[in-house]
């Protein structure tokens, strides 16, 4: 994951939020983030992860990350507003939707979970062929001379 952020966050009255969710919108690729919260709230870690590569990856990662033991569950809370963007925690992933104008743009993942999709949806890509690729490579192979007649 290319591009790291540590961000300084005294929430309401600071838009480094805003700026930080902006940035990773526009820049298109995952962003590595750590929020700095006031107020003795705990070190947040995680990678902003665009819809649309999130998706590309789950397509291709044919299972679901195995976080293991994640202690306890997030206290529910309401949706935290940071200018146009809005975000939701999901109590079972631990994942947070990152939402503009009622639409998902990007979501905050632990590093690792967003690492093993990011690999898994790589290997798996790399080992897929659409059908028409996969019937040319067959005719390929079946005009090739067999071992013993070269």
């Amino acid at each position: 994951m290319g591009i790291r952020i540590e961000a300084e966050v005294s929430y309401p009255d600071n838009d480094e939020v805003e700026r930080v969710l902006g940035m990773a919108e526009t820049v298109g690729e995952p962003v590595t983030v750590t929020f700095v919260w006031e107020g003795g709230r705990p070190l947040l870690h995680g990678v902003l992860v665009p819809a649309a590569t999130l998706a590309l990856w789950e397509h291709w990662a044919p299972t679901a990350y195995a976080a293991g033991d994640r202690g306890e569950e997030p206290e529910l809370a309401h949706p935290e507003e940071f200018g146009p963007f809005t975000l939701f925690r999901r109590r079972v992933s631990g994942r947070t939707a990152v939402a503009r104008d009622g639409v998902v743009v990007a979501e905050l993942l632990d590093p690792a979970e967003a690492h093993w999709l990011e690999e898994r949806a790589r290997n798996v890509r790399q080992g897929f062929m659409d059908p028409k690729q996969k019937a040319a490579f067959e005719e390929f192979l079946a005009r090739q001379a067999a071992r013993g007649e070269q």
